[in-house]
């Protein structure tokens, strides 16, 4: 196990360090070569994150952002997590982003897998900070528990960058990394909030059967260390 886990007493307290800390790494990586990479996920926790990344005045234009994960929707349909980023994220001064979504239009997911993989491959990788977000049912990304897809998404000697999988527990097919590609991130965070979340990640922490709890396949590996931020 390899992770720091850092306590906030607040969300606007924990936002304001973990969004320096995310700007900082960019900033390193533009200045080393010339362009940086930020990989997110959707949902409501990282919302104030996202709103308060786009008001720092660095070079936005040299930063290329991408998602975790996608449902296989249109950009427009209110599930999507390309709209949410471009709606929360993609503003302000980080306007000059450039935005590369999974979704592939008019495609099935499974025939698409290929496709998803080498675009993040030759476009998001190297990643330079890759966010991550957890479920109440031990699920990240969309590498979700007791699926029959999640064999392919945990394996590690596979060398894809994504997998499809329908959650059986949540709404809407989805494109996901894999867990080989999430820990060739050079920095990797998990954001969670709320007591509840804190239950879950210690449960992880304590479970072995990743086909049972995806988010333990993170934290539990011995490649990367993960950064773990969060307040109640």
């Amino acid at each position: 196990m390899n992770t720091n886990f850092y306590t906030f007493t607040n969300q606007k307290t924990l936002i304001e360090d973990f969004s320096k800390t995310i700007i900082d790494k960019l900033e390193k990586a533009i200045e080393k070569k010339g362009e940086a990479v930020l990989l997110v996920s959707g949902g409501n926790t990282p919302k104030p994150l996202f709103e308060k990344l786009r008001t720092f005045d660095i070079s936005w234009n040299k930063v290329k952002i991408g998602l975790v994960d996608e449902r296989w929707l249109d950009g427009k349909h209110e599930d999507s997590n390309a709209k949410l980023v471009k709606e929360y994220l993609l503003k302000d001064k980080a306007s000059k982003a450039l935005f590369i979504p999974l979704y592939q239009e008019n495609l099935d997911p499974l025939k698409s897998i290929d496709i998803c993989s080498t675009l993040v491959k030759n476009k998001l990788f190297p990643c330079d900070v890759l966010i991550l977000g957890m479920g109440d049912d031990f699920h990240t990304a969309s590498l979700f528990p007791n699926n029959e897809k999640l064999k392919d998404g945990i394996d590690l000697n596979n060398e894809k960058y994504c997998v499809s999988m329908t959650p059986s527990t949540a709404k809407h097919t989805r494109m996901s990394l894999t867990l080989s590609a999430i820990l060739k991130a050079d920095n990797i965070y998990l954001h969670i909030q709320g007591k509840n979340k804190k239950e879950v990640y210690e449960k992880a922490l304590k479970e072995n059967d990743f086909l049972l709890s995806p988010i333990s396949a993170v934290l539990k590996n011995e490649k990367k260390q993960i950064e773990v931020y969060y307040n109640e």
